[in-house]
């Protein structure tokens, strides 16, 4: 076997792992604005802006790893 020729099934995967990344990423997304809005629909509460604030971060770092990676 030559190491030298690309194999079919890892050009499939290279070209459907990024779309798992953005499936990932919109449920991910979709499940935070969610919680986030039942959360404000009970009030202010210490733990509502401590669960905001947790997922603004978690977002942010999801998008600065995802242009760290597209250097």
């Amino acid at each position: 076997m030559n190491p030298g020729h690309p194999l079919a099934a890892d050009a499939l995967l290279d070209l459907l792992m990024p779309l798992w990344q953005v499936v990932i990423g919109v449920l991910v997304l979709v499940t935070i604005v969610v919680a986030g809005h039942r959360i404000l629909m009970r009030g202010p509460s210490r733990m509502g802006g401590a669960m905001l604030v947790a997922g603004g971060t978690v977002i942010g770092l999801a998008v600065v790893s995802y242009l760290v990676q597209l250097l």
